[in-house]
């Protein structure tokens, strides 16, 4: 019998997620249902302290409208938040930033195709904020105010959405869904709904959609938070207790099946093809084996197929990952397996091709999954994959003190929608263990051959030349006979870190002292490399490291600039010492080792996440990449391929167009910044890497920081092995980076972008300042940036309904004397630009002539201080705070006043900094436009 199952014992309906399961249930978790039917799950979760997880599930997406609904489930998202029984129009955003919650992160919904899930997280929930949060609620989730003049409202905010999500990833979307679920809703049923029927929507049509799908009986609550759970409970009774739905509770719309072509070949049904054209896109294509999606008991014996299905697919996946690595004709290539909105149970191979040649690329691809579908793989491939789970099973249950109560609740509304359960990391891990002798070759050979099974076949093509092939063409592609690939299994390996060689001899510490602030320790070693040390177990099983070296963008000559991206990307992967990327892989099985890398202003950063038996191991990888860097040729030469490929798709909307060069524009053009051109990267060789990277890894100063879960003598020893042993640091490189934005424009620079003619986007920015000498400063601009958001989002979004989501953000550099602004970015139609730019000048001159007002401040102050309270209870913000403490002890002085300037300030202090910053002769702006096509 499994184990968790009491035989003879009857199901507890009180149990509903564990319905037909016999997989332990969360004892965490209290389950219930209310007299009128309302499901609820409700736990304490203390990660982060005083915060309350809510978490409402209606079942009601997309696919649960008819053709002249289409839109309507999202409608009612919006329309929820707009005007309710105890929030009327236009209290709900202020209320909730007043009670600590942020709009957008902290107060938010969803809808899906399947599910609408309202979600708040509440800070410092004490019991009168706890019931005015269920209160205000329940009125938002059972008596909505649908009025004429709020659907009016809402309907062009919802079309000013659609076309900020439109463009070409989107159609590519909407082309895929169309030709792999020909035939059923999910092909025709995108969440935004069309122009057509939400503007022929009506008060009363909304809320006969609302009347037939919102009722107790088809919603869940999940609550997890720091409160006592009978306390939750007690308020969803209270609240949602008197809540009756409408008749009978309607049946669940039919989601259809995928169908099997006509005469189609059993072993490899391929059905229709698609080529979907797209000129700002890299050619890509995906195709999908399909088969129906039905409900399943959750069984450990079903989890275990699960696992196997897994492996067996991380199997391919690795090998298609060291193919690509080499000589391959394909960028990248992936196999995976979903259950898709309860439509179909899909396994979907994704081929980038490294060139025109697509049939080869998905010939190559399809080879490598015709050998693993021929022979059962190696003993040694399969403990490999094994040693990999027991890692990422292992660590949540070394890390799960730390889960957040949102995550908790995140995954209980995700496993309703797939209708299946949760388990803790204990009782996942315990079944992993359990179930590792069931995963033999033979046992994956067999899952295998399952997972690319189905119903039917269907492929899709997207490229930017009409000419590179047919529907037709991709159909013989796929339906062509391939011979299984030669040599794709990878050989046997024993790499241990303890063959490794050393990277020096360890080096003394030089001086050690505390800085007076949560027992965190500045150590300085012999050989002048300075570190921060935290032992602490705020989040037991967890280690956070950062190693700060170099002087970053500032050290790249700027006819060098190209290689500074290359290098983000393709660094870590060219190796260390004799080993390449496929070899520290190896290293890692098992392990929780990362090779991150960035590069900021003035200093270059290697990161990873570990856990306290791998940190040794991690800072060996990050010194000897310092210390015995390797220079393959391969990662170079792929991520140059790899970007000049995804050049052209930036073109392809006006934000991605302002992506792509806002970093550079607001440097006033400096290279560095640049996103290289296909021009600029055909320059790129293995040795143009090699010459600029190699002194740059030479760079001081080197500073590591390690917080977490570990003890000090074990991390100290640790650096002594390691970066203690490099060569005495070179004196850091002298500053030459002094960024400004440009000069005022009274006309915006004008660029434009090849995706929807109906699209634009903007940007206006104010130059501010740098340097932490105004750090105080710029925590009261952010708050300044925040009320102009404020303001800018109600002229744009509510008032004329021509931006989904204005933002406005400050940006000071701390580590740079220059280059601070605030700025004001839109995605919005063409016509509606110059209303942007004189909604932002007049909001900032606004701003300067009269003082914000209290209400204003409290929406903002309050959610910030909320969010730094919760943050500080992580290592992670204190890293983020002090990294690059051990060479400026200033940082400590600066994070002991972060709360009072990011919480605090006064109407007349705001007007000020309006005054000093948000001039009209300052401005620069910069708007993308569609380009004129013949």
């Amino acid at each position: 019998m499994p184990f968790g199952a009491v035989a003879g014992a009857a199901p507890d309906p009180a149990q509903w997620l564990y319905a037909g399961s016999d997989v332990p249930h969360d004892a965490a978790w209290m389950f219930g249902i209310l007299p009128n039917g309302l499901r609820y799950a409700v736990r304490h979760n203390g990660v982060p302290p005083g915060q309350v997880s809510i978490r409402v599930l209606v079942d009601a997406g997309s696919l649960y409208e008819t053709d002249a609904q289409r839109g309507y489930a999202h409608l009612i998202e919006h329309l929820t938040f707009r005007d309710s029984k105890y929030l009327k129009a236009g209290e709900a955003i202020p209320t909730w930033q007043k009670l600590g919650a942020t709009f957008g992160s902290d107060t938010n919904a969803e809808t899906s195709y399947t599910q609408t899930v309202y979600k708040l997280d509440i800070p410092e929930a004490s019991a009168p904020k706890l019931d005015e949060t269920f209160r205000l609620l329940s009125g938002m989730i059972t008596a909505p105010i649908f009025t004429p003049v709020g659907v009016k409202t809402e309907v062009p905010i919802v079309l000013a959405e659609k076309r900020e999500r439109d463009g070409p990833q989107r159609r590519v979307l909407d082309d895929t869904f169309g030709l792999f679920f020909q035939g059923q809703p999910l092909a025709a049923r995108s969440p935004i709904g069309t122009e057509e029927t939400l503007n022929a929507a009506t008060s009363e049509s909304i809320k006969a959609f609302h009347d037939k799908w919102y009722r107790p009986d088809n919603t869940v609550i999940v609550v997890a938070g720091d409160v006592d759970p009978q306390v939750l409970v007690a308020r969803i009774k209270q609240w949602f207790g008197p809540w009756s739905g409408k008749g009978k509770k309607p049946p669940q719309p039919d989601f259809g099946h995928p169908a099997a072509p006509a005469g189609a070949d059993p072993a490899n049904p391929v059905g229709d093809a698609r080529v979907v054209v797209e000129a700002g896109l890299p050619r890509l294509l995906n195709y999908a084996v399909l088969r129906p999606w039905a409900k399943v008991n959750d069984t450990i014996v079903y989890n275990q197929g699960l696992m196997i299905d897994r492996l067996a697919l991380a199997l391919i996946n690795r090998r298609l990952e060291a193919r690509a690595r080499g000589n391959a004709s394909f960028l990248a290539a992936s196999v995976e397996q979903r259950k898709i909105m309860r439509s179909a149970d899909a396994t979907l191979i994704t081929v980038n091709p490294l060139s025109a040649d697509w049939k080869s690329a998905l010939r190559d691809v399809r080879a490598v999954i015709a050998d693993a579908l021929a022979t059962p793989p190696s003993e040694e491939e399969v403990a490999r994959e094994v040693a990999e789970f027991d890692v990422a099973y292992k660590v949540p249950v070394e890390t799960q003190e730390t889960q957040a109560g949102s995550k908790l609740a995140d995954d209980i509304t995700d496993a309703i929608d797939i209708r299946e359960t949760v388990a803790n990391p204990d009782t996942v891990y315990a079944i992993f263990k359990r179930s590792v002798p069931l995963f033999t070759p033979a046992a994956v050979l067999k899952h295998t051959r399952d997972l690319f099974k189905g119903t039917v076949v269907r492929g899709l093509l997207i490229t930017p030349n009409a000419a590179d092939g047919t529907a037709q063409d991709v159909r013989e592609a796929l339906a062509a006979p391939v011979s299984a690939a030669a040599n794709t299994r990878l050989a046997a390996s024993t790499i241990k870190f303890s063959d490794l060689p050393p990277i020096g001899t360890p080096g003394a510490v030089k001086a050690a002292e505390p800085t007076g602030l949560l027992g965190i320790e500045r150590v300085e070693l012999a050989n002048g490399v300075h570190a921060l040390l935290w032992p602490n177990d705020a989040e037991p099983g967890r280690i956070i490291v950062r190693v700060r070296f170099g002087g970053g963008y500032a050290a790249i000559d700027p006819k060098d600039a190209v290689y500074g991206p290359i290098g983000q990307n393709a660094l870590m992967d060219s190796g260390i010492g004799k080993l390449g990327r496929e070899d520290l892989d190896r290293l890692a099985t098992g392990r929780k080792l990362s090779l991150d890398f960035d590069i900021d202003d003035t200093t270059f950063v290697m990161a990873a996440d570990t856990r306290p038996a791998d940190l040794a191991d991690q800072l060996y990888l990050f010194a000897a990449k310092l210390g015995q860097p390797r220079w393959d040729a391969n990662p170079v030469l792929r991520v140059k391929a790899a970007a000049a490929l995804q050049y052209d798709s930036t073109n392809g909307s006006p934000m991605s167009v302002l992506q792509r060069d806002l970093g550079w524009l607001l440097k006033d053009g400096d290279a560095r910044y640049a996103t290289p051109n296909p021009a600029e990267l055909s320059k790129v060789t293995a040795e143009g890497f090699r010459r600029v990277w190699e002194p740059l890894l030479q760079q001081g100063p080197i500073e590591v920081d390690l917080f977490g879960d570990f003890k000090r003598e074990d991390a100290l020893a640790a650096l002594q092995r390691t970066f203690g042993a490099l060569p005495p640091v070179k004196a850091p490189p002298t500053p030459a980076l002094a960024p400004r934005i440009p000069e005022h424009n009274d006309e915006p620079l004008q660029l434009t972008h090849r995706g929807d003619p109906g699209s634009a986007a903007a940007l206006v920015a104010w130059p501010t300042g740098g340097g932490r000498g105004g750090i105080h400063e710029s925590r009261q601009l952010d708050l300044l940036a925040q009320i102009f958001n404020i303001r800018l989002f109600d002229a744009m979004r509510e008032k004329i309904g021509a931006s989904y989501s204005p933002q406005v953000y400050s940006s000071w550099p701390l580590d740079l004397p220059s280059g601070g602004y605030v700025a004001a970015t839109v995605q919005l139609r063409p016509q509606d630009l110059p209303a942007f730019f004189a909604a932002a000048d007049k909001i900032a001159a606004d701003l300067a002539a009269s003082p914000v007002s209290a209400d204003e401040i409290a929406r903002v102050t309050e959610p910030t201080k909320q969010a730094i309270t919760r943050a500080s209870t992580g290592n992670g913000f204190y890293m983020y705070q002090l990294t690059g403490g051990a060479l400026e002890p200033g940082k400590f002085d600066d994070i002991r006043s972060i709360l009072i300037d990011s919480s605090q300030t006064t109407p007349e202090r705001l007007q000020a900094l309006a005054k000093r910053y948000l001039l009209a002769n300052k401005t620069w702006k910069v708007e993308v436009v569609p380009e004129k096509r013949p």
